[in-house]
């Protein structure tokens, strides 16, 4: 808005010259228009010129070749001194302060000899229109700068505040999370760990108080102590916030075919596991999750579908990664599960859907009354993922 008042004055005061010149017949009536015009086009010119904002050299050449032009015109003309009120915005705006304010200091000389010369004589009321122009002109342009550098400042602030707020929201948001960390472990750690470090002592206790005909009760004790065993070691993992042991010295798919083995020998169920396509790394939590979500599923397949076999399938498809797991057990309607309870469990099916939606992934789950049950998880990979082939276990 300021710069189109500029431009509009400019023309204006240009206008009245060039008017005024030949509305009263001087002799040099048509020089002053010419040069009037000329004023105007070399004016004209500085707006389309770009690199008039960003260089000063430009700038400074510019403002010469337009201070030369209206050197020319308060020569012929008194009314031409006008003119030199917008050129102080200019030198100002455009030059360093100290060229600025010397520019100005000039023009405004130049302003009060020429219109000296036209009047005949030098007298101080003369001096006063240029003079106090120059000083409105330093002032105006002054404060103006000293508002936007003030402006700048405050807003470079405020980028700050809300950076250090952020940072600050992200730091507490860190501390919560570990502070909450800290408080499931210990509390894993004063029970379920403890209650399994118990059980296991009994079963070891039950074990060597057995006689030696009753094999087939001492494998089950076996084998549940060895389970107890292998949960404490789960539940000390998640304290120590380290991979589970299962992914200890193995990839994916050999957790997999292991526990597929040992769920085998501990349950009357076959358990059988393949892979499909080109085996690549995954990312940790990925690998996580999947083992996290086969155990869950193989875990369900056991204690509630009374099937006999059960098949894992872990794929690998380009950009992504999928679980089956099909089992040829009673089944079930997906839609008429009870809710979760603290007391009787439920939560393995939606602790499997948040693992797999956390990952940005999805868990589908197909099932019906005597025909068993399939479960398929999918979770995409990053795009920084390796693919070079993993080495089969």
């Amino acid at each position: 808005m300021l710069t189109w008042c500029l431009h509009l004055l400019v023309i204006a005061l240009l206008v009245l010259a060039a008017a005024r010149a030949a509305a009263g017949e001087q002799p040099r009536a048509a020089a002053v228009v010419a040069v009037a015009v000329l004023c105007g086009v070399v004016y004209a010119a500085g707006p389309l010129l770009p690199r008039v904002r960003t260089s000063r050299q430009v700038a400074a050449g510019w403002l010469g070749a337009l201070g030369a032009v209206w050197l020319v015109l308060v020569v012929l003309s008194a009314d031409g001194v006008w003119v030199a009120f917008p050129l102080y915005f200019l030198q100002l705006h455009l030059l360093p302060r100290r060229t600025g304010l010397t520019a100005v200091t000039a023009t405004a000389l130049a302003a009060i000899t020429a219109f000296a010369a036209h009047q005949g004589t030098f007298s101080p009321v003369a001096a006063i229109g240029p003079a106090l122009g120059a000083a409105v002109a330093v002032a105006v342009v002054w404060g103006y700068q000293a508002l936007y550098r003030e402006s700048e400042q405050r807003r470079r602030l405020i980028e700050e505040l809300t950076a250090t707020r952020a940072h600050l929201a992200e730091a507490q948001h860190t501390a919560g999370v570990l502070a909450e960390r800290e408080r499931l472990a210990r509390e894993i750690h004063d029970t379920l760990a403890q209650g399994l470090s118990s059980i296991q002592l009994l079963l070891r206790a039950a074990e060597r108080l057995l006689p030696d005909t009753a094999g087939t009760a001492a494998r089950y004790v076996d084998q549940a102590r060895q389970a107890a065993a292998d949960n404490l070691a789960e539940a000390r993992r998640f304290v120590a916030a380290h991979t589970p042991p299962a992914l200890d010295g193995t990839t994916l798919a050999g957790a997999l075919e292991r526990l597929c083995a040992t769920t085998g020998t501990r349950h009357r169920i076959t358990a059988r596991f393949h892979t499909t396509g080109d085996p690549i790394p995954l990312p940790t939590a990925h690998e996580v999750a999947l083992l996290r979500i086969a155990q869950a599923a193989l875990a369900n397949t056991v204690r509630h579908a009374g099937a006999g076999t059960a098949e894992i399938t872990l794929g690998y498809a380009g950009d992504e990664v999928t679980l089956d797991v099909v089992d040829d057990g009673t089944g079930f309607t997906p839609g008429s599960l009870p809710a979760p309870d603290p007391g009787e469990g439920g939560f393995g099916l939606a602790a499997m859907r948040s693992r797999a939606h956390a990952l940005g992934g999805s868990l589908r789950i197909e099932s019906a009354p005597g025909h068993g049950t399939a479960l398929a998880a999918r979770l995409p990979l990053p795009r920084s993922t390796d693919t070079r082939p993993e080495a089969h276990p």
